[in-house]
């Protein structure tokens, strides 16, 4: 069956980019920590505002509000780092190659199902393969390894233009040739 090598890549990438979410919790505790810092930093600003730059009845010192101020910047640039990190991991790999990985399995069992010449889905079979590692696969590369090489050949839109075009053949060959009895490759 031409689809099996699909089934299997797409439950061992699942693995790989499903593994991405304790990563990312492990990442949620940084942020939450810095995020709690913030609140410590950033709440004795907020009341200085609101009782309109006095600390009991006397203004603060010029230099002080500046270091309040820069504390306060520094700590938020801290929480929109920790935040970017997670969000780059889960906007990117994590949700891309979730999906990648199920649309291999999911192709697999279709090609199962299409009384079609072995080429047209050897051909199918492989657009979803190759789609995957160079969409999902190297967003993994570039996002949690941060290898440069991974983001040229991300820019490349190599993977993204294999999968479209996988899915319209699978699409056109179930139109075409879907049987509801498993065929023989």
């Amino acid at each position: 069956m031409i689809g099996k090598k699909n089934i299997v890549f797409g439950f061992i990438f699942l693995v790989f980019t499903a593994s991405l979410g304790p990563y990312m919790v492990v990442n949620y505790e940084t942020w939450s920590k810095t995020y709690a810092d913030k609140q410590g930093i950033i709440g004795p600003l907020q009341e200085l505002k609101s009782n309109s730059y006095e600390i009991e009845l006397e203004p603060v010192a010029p230099e002080e509000h500046a270091k309040m101020n820069t504390n306060s910047i520094l700590i938020l640039n801290q929480l929109i780092n920790a935040e970017t990190e997670i969000d780059l991991i889960k906007g990117g790999p994590h949700a891309h190659g979730n999906l990648e990985a199920v649309l291999n399995i999911i192709v697999g069992i279709v090609l199962g199902f299409l009384a079609c010449g072995s080429l047209i889905k050897q051909i199918i079979s492989w657009l979803f393969i190759v789609g995957t590692l160079m969409h999902s696969g190297m967003l993994f590369f570039e996002r949690v390894f941060q290898y440069e090489w991974a983001s040229t050949l991300l820019s490349t839109g190599i993977g993204p233009i294999a999968i479209l075009l996988g899915l319209l053949l699978t699409g056109v060959m179930a139109a075409l040739s879907f049987q509801e009895q498993n065929m023989r490759d």
